[in-house]
């Protein structure tokens, strides 16, 4: 195994038996050298370890990891999944064209070589096609990274007013201003019902600095709650998990909120309209709207009753389509190693 971690997660890999190594990388940064820098890493890597299969996840290591098998003679088999398009690929000015047309060209050279590339939703895989980075013969959707049902048991919904949350990096593209908003509203409605915002700061151009949160309109209506290892406490404290996201992979959050058995409120954006059967484990509201978010929040402030039954009803969505040890095992079974 090869990631970019810290010392205390290489501990607990390495404690499962597994053989680990550590690689260059800087994931939200532009700079070339840095890129330059994790190809090499990467590089020398499977140069030693010669594997025979390679699966990789998430932008930079699908791109460079790729580029590095391409670049090596006999090298192994290759399966990237695409976790998300990521802000390179979606809309913007004339400085986002031009980054999206150099992650377009990087991506169809890196995964020339894949034998099938992974996809959580068939959104992204839409988007891949039409881009022609790759052929639909060689595209694969399946239902995210999974939940591990074990780790994330129903827990049951706490006594008290209703507790809405939110976990994720503090980014823009996360849907924090309508997050906001829509709490500022509801509050300004029901001031019993309670907005909690988990996450770390996040270095990227789309990042909110937590001073910057804290001086917008309507911010006091949140509690910032910081960052943490764990977040099972922090789910089993609410009673609706919220995510306003403007697109996804397939948000982990999300999955990790249906298997403990809590409603779920997100946006009609891909990946996360993949979650939610409106009306049965949740609701759907528009990408970019904190007011359609306020309604469909405060909807459900004075219904228990019908959070309850939604938060269940997730729990079931979460071990029919998105149980980890399923998804595993039809990875594996792709890849021939199953």
């Amino acid at each position: 195994m090869a990631a970019p971690t810290d010392a205390a997660t290489v501990a607990r890999i390495e404690a499962l038996g597994i053989s680990f190594r550590p690689y260059h990388i800087s994931r939200s940064g532009m700079d070339p050298r840095d890129d330059a820098a994790t190809f090499w890493s990467l590089r020398r890597g499977l140069q030693e370890v010669r594997p025979d299969v390679v699966f990789a996840y998430t932008i930079k290591p699908v791109i460079w990891g790729g580029l590095a098998l391409r670049s090596l003679r006999g090298a192994a088999r290759y399966f990237p999944m695409i976790t998300g398009l990521g802000l390179a690929l979606q809309a913007g000015g004339v400085a986002r064209r031009a980054l999206t047309s150099v992650v377009v060209r990087l991506y169809r050279s890196a995964l020339t070589r894949a034998e099938r590339v992974f996809f959580q939703n068939p959104d992204d895989q839409r988007g891949f096609n039409e881009r022609r980075i790759v052929e639909p013969g060689r595209c694969r959707i399946v239902n995210g990274s999974g939940v591990n049902l074990q780790r994330f048991p129903v827990v049951p919904l706490p006594d008290g007013p209703t507790v809405f949350l939110m976990i994720a990096r503090l980014l823009r593209a996360k849907g924090l201003r309508e997050y906001v908003e829509a709490a500022s509203i509801v509050k300004r409605r029901t001031p019993s019902a309670s907005f909690r915002l988990l996450g770390p700061e996040d270095p990227s151009s789309d990042g909110v600095r937590i001073d910057d949160l804290r001086s917008w309109a309507g911010a006091s209506a949140v509690e910032y709650l910081g960052q943490c290892e764990d977040v099972r406490p922090h789910l089993a404290g609410c009673h609706v998990y919220v995510l306003p996201s403007y697109h996804e992979g397939m948000p982990r959050t999300v999955l990790e909120a249906m298997s403990a058995g809590r409603a779920i409120v997100t946006t009609d954006a891909s990946g996360c309209r993949e979650t939610v059967v409106p009306g049965e484990n949740g609701l759907l509201v528009p990408v970019k709207n904190g007011v359609a978010l306020a309604e469909a929040l405060g909807g459900l402030v004075s219904r228990p009753d019908v959070v309850a039954a939604m938060g269940a009803k997730s729990r079931a969505r979460a071990e029919e389509c998105f149980d980890v040890q399923r998804i595993n095992r039809e990875l594996m079974s792709t890849m021939g190693l199953g």
